[in-house]
């Protein structure tokens, strides 16, 4: 197994916003990178761009596993939504970790229930491994770090990554919010639950929903006994109001800027209560493409917390990962106040 910063080989799924990104920011840590696109132009393009350690692959997955080649050490999956749970069933098979970008709650949920097979296999699956979920994660571990326990945990994120994270938002807005409450799952309506929050500069406050968003199902069992976890996304009225219709016109190519709020709320070891906030603003594809390639060298180098699939929260190193990421130009921001 490669070591952290030697070489190693990863293999990119999806050469869209955020896969053609993690190519680049995986061939800059020294690996070999297979990339994997049925649309060939999008992936010639990559491929072209990055040019020497970057090469296209026919045939898909399967013939990456084929046995004919080098194995990767590890996959990012940077696909749209759908099924990020069957590729991953098959890389368990080669015992090959496998990071996946996707924030739809069908496939995190598929995945995590892919938990115990990967523990059985020793294989690590880094889920949600995005700007929120993901970084997100990682942020609320970080702030957990400073309470002595932790009684609630809420998230908000406003922005969208490449077309497909765009018309992703767009089916989390129509869909079915899941919320922990006082040690129980509920489920409502998303568009539902107005509440404003403030994010980081220039971004600042934005009206913020419920909506089928997967972080609560991440960071509960990070946090035993905690009494809530909630997930909001930033919406405008004609956002709601079509959230169950197709979508009207194309996304664009990239959405631009984005940012996510991560709130904390907890005990302190000396009495009383506090509440930590903690922010970030980026380009969303270019903060999950951050993500996922952090995540995916740890996993190469066989350095996660636990085999098995479950959020970064779980699986990495909060502050040591957060610290790769600044230096990388994907920062946090702590809101005073």
């Amino acid at each position: 197994m490669s070591t952290p910063g030697g070489a190693f080989t990863a293999l990119v799924v999806g050469a869209g916003a955020v896969g053609a990104r993690a190519a680049r920011q995986l061939q800059a840590a020294g690996a070999e990178v297979l990339v994997v696109e049925p649309d060939l132009p999008a992936r010639g393009r990559v491929v072209d761009a990055l040019g020497a350690g970057v090469r296209g692959v026919d045939g898909g997955v399967p013939a990456v596993l084929d046995g004919t080649g080098p194995v990767p050490d590890v996959a990012v999956l940077a696909q749209p939504a759908g099924d990020h749970a069957g590729l991953v069933s098959s890389l368990l098979e080669r015992g090959i970790p496998s990071v996946s970008t996707s924030d739809a709650v069908e496939d995190v949920e598929a995945l995590l229930a892919l938990d115990e097979r990967a523990r059985a296999a020793g294989v690590a699956v880094a889920v949600g491994a995005g700007f929120s979920p993901g970084f997100s994660c990682l942020l609320a571990v970080h702030a957990a770090e400073l309470l002595e326990r932790v009684t609630e945990v809420h998230v908000a994120r406003v922005g969208t990554g490449g077309p497909a994270c765009a018309r992703q938002h767009h089916h989390a807005l129509g869909g079915e919010a899941v919320d922990w409450r006082d040690g129980e799952w509920q489920r409502r309506s998303a568009g539902s639950g107005r509440e404003l929050c403030w994010f980081p500069d220039p971004v600042g406050g934005r009206d913020c929903y419920r909506a089928a968003l997967p972080d609560p199902l991440l960071l509960v069992g990070v946090f035993p006994g905690v009494g809530r976890v909630t997930a909001r996304l930033a919406a405008t009225r004609r956002d709601r109001l079509t959230s169950r219709l197709p979508m009207l016109r194309p996304p664009h190519a990239d959405g631009g800027p984005g940012a996510i709020r991560v709130e904390v709320r907890g005990e302190q070891a000396g009495g009383g209560t506090a509440t930590i906030v903690y922010g970030a603003m980026e380009v969303p594809s270019m903060a999950t493409a951050a993500v996922a390639a952090v995540a995916a060298e740890v996993l190469a180098s066989g350095q996660a917390r636990r085999s098995g699939a479950a959020g970064l929260g779980e699986l990495l190193d909060p502050l040591s990962t957060l610290r790769t990421l600044a230096e990388r130009g994907t920062k946090a921001a702590t809101f005073t106040g």
